[in-house]
């Protein structure tokens, strides 16, 4: 099996396929009498506005749509941030919810995010409800899936089937993703973004029936990517581990996969 790509020429078009996507899934599953099990993320974005627009245009229900985010910044104490601040994922989420149209907007309890304090709730959710349907997400710089990000210890070596069979748990957030992060969110100010997240593991998203990540990064996510589809499966480029999945696919903008610049 190998992990299959998509590629779209324009951002633009893009972002809209990305909605589409979403919103033909809920609809086809509510002609159906299903419920939707989704596992969405904040990062990418910039599809959401497009997903509201055809939402409340073509009166498509999200009564019956169960979505779990990927994951949530803490503070330096494990805590998670306030939902009124500026970085806040169920902050974001939920002001998308709010732009549905209130007939077609998903009921608050059925819209779940990862919390420290009640660790394995999403999992045994997600247990109930039979597993998830589809896990969007992206692609973090060193490939990390959520917060799955390679894990760094002197002392602690985790396997290839460890960590695919990690579970929702609090995580410290390497360097280079609070410098990537901070640059795109907070002009660069290291000190003042969250040091800390908590994340899905790679267990409930690997188990997801189709994995569909959307990369429009360019530049910097083009070796990501790349390891993706051609790499060896391993740990310090967590996406790999996909690579066994039934049904993944990378959906990318034209730039994120064009030729690599330096050797890998």
């Amino acid at each position: 099996m190998a992990i299959k790509l998509q590629i779209i020429e324009e951002k633009q078009e893009f972002y809209y396929q990305f909605a589409r996507t979403i919103a033909d899934e809920i609809k086809m599953n509510n002609d159906a009498g299903r419920i939707t099990k989704l596992i969405l993320p904040v990062g990418p974005v910039k599809h959401y506005p497009v997903l509201a627009e055809i939402t409340n245009k073509e009166r498509i229900s999200w009564k019956n749509v169960w979505t779990f985010n990927m994951d949530e910044y803490l503070d330096w104490q494990g805590r998670i941030i306030p939902e009124a601040h500026p970085l806040s994922f169920k902050g974001f989420m939920s002001s998308f919810f709010a732009s549905i149209d209130e007939k077609l907007r998903i009921p608050a309890e059925q819209a779940w995010f990862p919390d420290p304090a009640r660790i394995d709730e999403i999992s045994e959710k997600i247990a109930v409800l039979g597993g998830i349907d589809t896990c969007y997400g992206g692609v973090g710089v060193h490939g990390h899936i959520a917060f799955n990000e390679p894990p760094v210890s002197r002392f602690h070596q985790v396997s290839i089937e460890e960590f695919a069979n990690s579970l929702t748990r609090i995580v410290p957030l390497a360097p280079e993703t609070i410098v990537m992060n901070s640059i795109r969110n907070t002009g660069g100010n290291f000190a003042d973004f969250p040091p800390l997240a908590v994340t899905l593991g790679l267990k409930d998203i690997l188990n997801s029936s189709r994995i569909r990540l959307y990369c429009d990064g360019g530049d910097w996510q083009k070796t990501a990517v790349k390891e993706a589809l051609e790499g060896q499966k391993r740990i310090d480029y967590p996406v790999t581990l996909l690579q066994d999945h039934p049904d993944a696919m990378i959906v990318a903008t034209r730039e994120t996969v064009s030729e690599i610049r330096t050797a890998l």
